[in-house]
């Protein structure tokens, strides 16, 4: 295990020498080619929920509004798993930075192990628990059948995401990223053909509404898993990583995982579950306007996975840098990071504003529906001056492998957001706009302790 020497800040001649070191080890050019294939998959893969919303946009609105409540519970479900691969990555990619490669194999299976057994717990409690938890929030009846509906059948699906989730971690962890495009593409075109086969019964096949969609997305996870397996033996490298064999099981090293990435697990599943509780909260208001912030849901799902492809190549960069003992290197990186993000993002928000109407008619052709979204959909716009930054140095605090603390920050903004959310819409009713804008109580805090404890933090002092 690499210790790594306290940190010492830097004399005006030596930050120019490191500023350069920066710009030749991690360029824009080299950020934007790790990060271009994790943003690319991720909008591919983003296509998937939002083309479960267009097309039960043509179904009826309250298939549409318990999608979005089946689908986040599901969503919040597997944050746990996802979390666990999140601290995967971290592990993978710190070993890669020390070019410790065959323990990356290792940190795989015991990761592949562990993820199997959650899955089965996932599963048995979601089918035991959800439907007495979903009768207990959810007001209306048919909204709650209709996303049990949609959940029963989608977490069948957990065990085949959650194998395509740890590839992914594993490759974006090694830097070798360009697989993740090609995966996205295999993913959405086979939920797309499924969607549209089952939702509506064509060429023979059983109209299903709202469980198609479920069924589909399921069978899309399968189809990823598949491509990702056949890759890898084909041309992953894998004999470089040790994947060609099952390491002896050490009860040691999934403690040491465990530590990291036992956090993240709590910290993904609390801000997803808090995230799904919003929308328990939207539909007290009534089913247009929980139809509305599904429509919402998948625009801002389009825009915030372009987001989370930079803060995912911070986070793992972070990792790297540390491992090759070039801590100084983490901060100028994170500057380019957040410029090349902002780059992209603020011209695609302010285009998305320009034109609410145009885009919120991809997902539904009722007018009501759609004049509704307008100023909410502004909302969430101008919300993304916080959450660009915040969200990459959010991941950068991971990145390092003080997980602990990033739950710490994590708790702190969702209790804040929280207490928001209830008193604006439980207390005072308030417009649909005005509960769009949490996403400022939630990003500004995470904004400001994460700059915090990067820029004065002893992170550099973290071994893992």
């Amino acid at each position: 295990m690499e210790t790594i020497e306290p940190h010492t800040a830097a004399s005006p001649p030596e930050s120019v020498a490191i500023e350069k070191n920066a710009s030749r080890r991690y360029s824009y050019r080299r950020i934007w080619l790790i990060a271009y294939p994790i943003l690319l998959s991720s909008l591919v893969e983003q296509l998937v929920g939002m083309t479960d919303t267009a097309f039960l946009g043509r179904v009826g609105e309250i298939e549409l509004g318990a999608s979005a409540l089946g689908g986040i519970f599901f969503i919040a479900v597997f944050m746990l798993i996802l979390g666990f691969c999140a601290g995967a990555q971290i592990l993978m990619g710190r070993r890669n930075g020390e070019k410790n490669y065959a323990d990356i194999g290792t940190v795989f299976y015991h990761s592949l192990g562990f993820l199997f057994l959650l899955s089965v717990v996932l599963l048995l409690l979601t089918r035991w628990f959800a439907p007495p938890l979903l009768r207990a929030i959810i007001s209306s009846n048919e909204v709650c059948e209709a996303a049990w509906k949609y959940l029963d059948w989608r977490m069948w699906g957990i065990f085949f995401s959650m194998v395509a989730c740890l590839f992914r971690s594993f490759y974006v962890a090694t830097t070798r990223t360009g697989v993740l495009k090609f995966n996205s593409l295999v993913m959405v075109g086979s939920n797309i053909v499924l969607d549209y086969l089952l939702i509506f019964g064509h060429f023979g096949f059983p109209e299903m509404g709202i469980a198609g969609a479920a069924v589909a997305s399921a069978m899309a996870s399968f189809f990823s898993m598949s491509f990702f397996i056949v890759y890898t033996w084909w041309k992953g490298d894998y004999r470089k990583y040790a994947l060609n064999r099952l390491p002896k099981f050490k009860l040691r090293l999934l403690g040491k995982m465990l530590n990291v990435s036992m956090w993240m697990m709590v910290q993904h599943f609390l801000s997803l579950f808090t995230w799904f509780l919003f929308f328990i909260a939207i539909e007290h208001l009534g089913t247009r306007e929980l139809a509305v912030t599904n429509v919402l849901r998948s625009i801002s799902g389009f825009t915030y996975m372009s987001l989370h492809a930079f803060a995912s190549t911070a986070s793992t960069l972070t990792s790297n840098l540390i491992g090759a003992g070039e801590r100084n290197l983490v901060l100028p990186m994170l500057k380019r990071d957040i410029l090349l993000a902002s780059i992209l993002l603020v011209p695609t928000w302010l285009l998305i504003s320009l034109f609410p109407e145009t885009v919120l008619s991809i997902f539904t052709n009722d007018a009501a529906l759609i004049a509704a979204g307008v100023a909410p959909l502004w909302m969430l716009g101008l919300s993304y001056v916080f959450q660009i930054p915040s969200l990459v140095l959010f991941y950068s605090v991971s990145g390092t492998g003080n997980t602990r603390t990033a739950l710490a920050i994590e708790v702190f903004a969702l209790v804040v957001y929280s207490i928001y959310v209830y008193y604006a819409i439980f207390r005072f009713r308030c417009s649909l706009a005005v509960a769009w804008s949490s996403e400022f109580l939630y990003s500004f805090p995470i904004l400001v302790l994460a700059f915090v404890y990067m820029r004065w933090g002893k992170w550099h002092r973290k071994t893992i």
